[in-house]
């Protein structure tokens, strides 16, 4: 090829830049110990790091104790854990990637067992922990109801994702990411079907937006001018009565209205334990949401979702369709799928000298 693959071209937000447009997607790995990880943590990432991604994100670290999803979650909320991310953050850097985290606040799926422990509500008399939420409304039938949560509890929470994005910039993090999707507490807040609010964090999605905006603020003042901060959002609750792309788009619109936040990385689903079958999944079958949300709020975007191919995710930033491509499972199997890709484009490999002999034009 004579030209650069559009996959390999470097991307600049703010003052960061990233020496592709390859993420490695915030994947929960539910193996900490009270929010604290471990060399676990440090292999996972490390190995996606110096196998080439641009980006490389911690998984959903919680604001609190009481903000993760599992007990086995990644947290950010003493000097022990933020220790840990500067470790962290060093190892990522060392490989040339630009060190990511997720700040997240699990909401109404907190206190839930790991998933290879069945992923069920752990009741408080079981050593679980009472989840928040912006309705009493159970994420899973028959499970206790959240606490739902007055005003002042909103501030409690905003103020915790300020500290963490203290927390966060002391330890070296270079992007920050608000999870707004999947269930958790900033969708809760989103969505018509877990919010039932009367107040001004609920009724029009004027009011159903204002905690993930307040959020964005909250954490923009620990936050300095010269990092991004992108949001997760899940673009549509694939079920009637639930978001849609059209809200997400109007959503996206806000974000980007506050100055504050530099790209909407575009998930669907997770508002409900059994809800609706997806449509259809196959390979970029979440692709279109990044589309519409890039053209319709003119932002940035990421795509994630069964994106595993070289040529797909050319395809996908060579034609406009979004900025950044978020790998997962993939990068699950292969840490040096980038390695790959670049050699299939026919872009540099940049290997590193310990690899080389290795050939990672074949599997």
């Amino acid at each position: 090829m004579s030209r650069l693959p559009h996959l390999f071209e470097t991307v600049t937000f703010r003052s960061v830049t990233a020496r592709n447009r390859i993420v490695v997607s915030p994947m929960c790995q539910y193996s900490a110990e009270d929010g604290l990880g471990h060399d676990w943590h440090v292999q996972h990432l490390g190995a996606r790091a110096f196998g080439g991604a641009g980006i490389v994100f911690t998984e959903a670290t919680g604001v609190s104790a009481i903000g993760r999803i599992t007990p086995g979650c990644l947290g950010l909320w003493n000097d022990e854990q933020q220790a840990f991310m500067a470790r962290l953050v060093e190892l990522i850097e060392s490989a040339g990637a630009v060190p990511g985290m997720q700040i997240a606040h699990a909401g109404r799926k907190a206190s839930s067992a790991r998933p290879w422990e069945g992923g069920a509500p752990i009741a408080v008399h079981d050593g679980g922990w009472l989840p928040w939420a912006p309705s009493a409304i159970p994420f899973v039938e028959g499970a206790t109801a959240p606490h739902a949560m007055s005003v002042a509890d909103i501030h409690t929470v905003l103020a915790q994702f300020r500290d963490t994005a203290r927390r966060a910039r002391e330890a070296g993090v270079k992007v920050l990411e608000v999870h707004g999707a999947h269930g958790y507490l900033g969708h809760s807040f989103l969505s018509p079907i877990s919010n039932t609010r009367n107040d001004q964090y609920g009724g029009d999605l004027v009011g159903r937006a204002r905690f993930i905006l307040e959020t964005v603020d909250a954490i923009r003042e620990e936050w300095p001018d010269h990092l991004p901060l992108f949001v997760r959002l899940s673009c549509t609750d694939w079920m009637p009565g639930g978001l849609t792309v059209e809200d997400s788009v109007a959503v996206a619109r806000l974000l980007k209205a506050t100055g504050k936040v530099d790209l909407i990385d575009c998930s669907t689903g997770g508002i409900l334990a059994k809800g609706p079958v997806i449509p259809s999944l196959h390979p970029g079958y979440q692709v279109p949401y990044a589309e519409a949300v890039r053209s319709g709020a003119q932002i940035p975007t990421g795509a994630v979702g069964l994106i595993t191919q070289p040529e797909h995710a050319e395809e996908i930033i060579g034609n406009g369709r979004a900025d950044l491509v978020f790998l997962a499972r993939a990068l699950l199997v292969d840490p040096y799928w980038p390695l790959r890709a670049a050699h299939a484009l026919g872009a540099p490999q940049d290997i590193p000298p310990q690899y080389q002999r290795a050939g990672f034009g074949r599997r």
